[in-house]
């Protein structure tokens, strides 16, 4: 599924802070990468995102391909939330806006050395077939 994202221009940074630039979604990414899976869960996080956003953002982030959802209850139907490979790409990215952040910005939580150390591969979560292989 192709993400509904218009951009700006062919410009790679652009492109990619079409998708990704605004207030929420990176925060969204850093979320799952700490191992959130659930609406509530990232709604218990310090930033405080409004439900309509966060719902929107999360499918944004599905339809781009970087999340996806699997039903862990049919009534109420729930989801849970997880990063594909395209999503637990971002990782490097997110660490080093924490290094830029905690060098340059007072005032900025000390980023855990365990987080620093992730590697993309450690933040995917293997689907239930996966796991049977």
């Amino acid at each position: 599924m192709r993400a509904n994202i218009k951009s700006r221009s062919g410009c790679p940074i652009a492109t990619s802070l079409d998708l990704l630039g605004d207030r929420w979604t990176l925060v969204i990414v850093r979320d799952m990468v700490t191992g959130k899976k659930r609406f509530g869960e990232f709604l218990s996080s310090p930033e405080r995102i409004p439900t309509n956003i966060l719902t929107d953002r999360l499918k944004r982030l599905e339809g781009a391909g970087a999340v996806e959802t699997h039903r862990y209850q049919d009534k109420p139907a729930r989801h849970e939330y997880r990063l594909t490979q395209k999503g637990a790409d971002l990782l490097p990215t997110l660490q080093a806006l924490c290094r830029w952040a905690n060098h340059h910005l007072a005032d900025t939580w000390k980023t855990p050395r365990k987080f620093l150390e992730l590697k993309p591969r450690d933040v995917i979560v293997k689907s239930a077939a996966s796991a049977k292989r």
